[in-house]
């Protein structure tokens, strides 16, 4: 947990113990609609977002990868199939709502057996030192409480020569594509949230949590210096909506 006793959840200053709890009451209530509403507000983009994620990953068959918030399992299921059936998957997500669905998804695709869902924290990841080649946190590392002790968590179950891959929401590279994404995301994202999701607050914080997030220079410091990665890349996707930080433990 963080040393200060307050952290933020979207605009609010909460107690640092009391994030977990209310993110995760967030991803309950929109679950059951999560994947429908991912390409409804990104307009189908996310696909191409983290396809350009999957290719920079790098895998290869027999490989071992551990998915955090890996959710309804859409980036796993992808990485099931590159890995093949000599590699393992781990879907991990805190959320026992969202892992269930990702796990009804690994069934309906026939991969199963390739791939393990497990409930468990992304700052304390229960797992041995260097079980990994590699690492993915899509659209979650924002919602982690103790983004540092994550990062490091991350890094401690990595082989040496492998990689981390964090996709997540960021800064606009310029001013007009800021202002048109600032309008979209508080004042036609709830509204979506609201007709989709029936749950307005959700996606209104979505669009908070967004902004509270690190930029791409701030993250990837954290990422080298609180996380102790040895070599961090920036990729901006969409003008830098999205950006895709890649990571590597030598």
């Amino acid at each position: 947990m963080q040393k200060d006793t307050t952290t933020d959840f979207g605009y609010e200053d909460i107690p640092a113990d009391e994030k977990q709890g209310r993110v995760g009451a967030v991803f309950d209530s929109v679950a059951d609609r999560y994947d429908l509403m991912n390409d409804v507000m990104s307009f189908g983009i996310h696909r191409l977002w983290k396809r350009y994620t999957l290719e920079l990953c790098g895998l290869r068959p027999g490989q071992h990868v551990l998915d955090l918030a890996g959710g309804t399992g859409d980036l796993a299921l992808q990485q099931a199939r590159r890995v093949g059936p000599t590699g393992r998957v781990v879907l991990a997500d805190i959320n026992a709502e969202m892992l269930v669905r990702g796990r009804d998804r690994m069934i309906d695709a026939g991969l199963v057996a390739s791939v393990d869902s497990v409930l468990c924290n992304a700052e304390s990841l229960p797992f041995a030192d260097a079980s990994f080649d590699l690492v993915t946190i899509a659209f979650g590392l924002r919602n982690v409480t103790d983004k540092a002790a994550a990062l490091a968590s991350m890094q401690r179950v990595l082989k040496p020569g492998g990689r981390l891959c964090v996709l997540e929401f960021s800064r606009p590279l310029c001013e007009p594509l800021e202002k048109i994404y600032d309008f979209y995301s508080f004042q036609v994202l709830p509204r979506l949230g609201e007709l989709i999701a029936r749950d307005r607050d959700s996606y209104r914080y979505l669009a908070e949590s967004i902004r509270r997030h690190p930029d791409q220079e701030t993250l990837r410091q954290m990422i080298a210096e609180q996380g102790g990665f040895d070599e961090v890349e920036v990729h901006n996707l969409s003008g830098g909506i999205v950006a895709l930080h890649r990571a590597f433990k030598y």
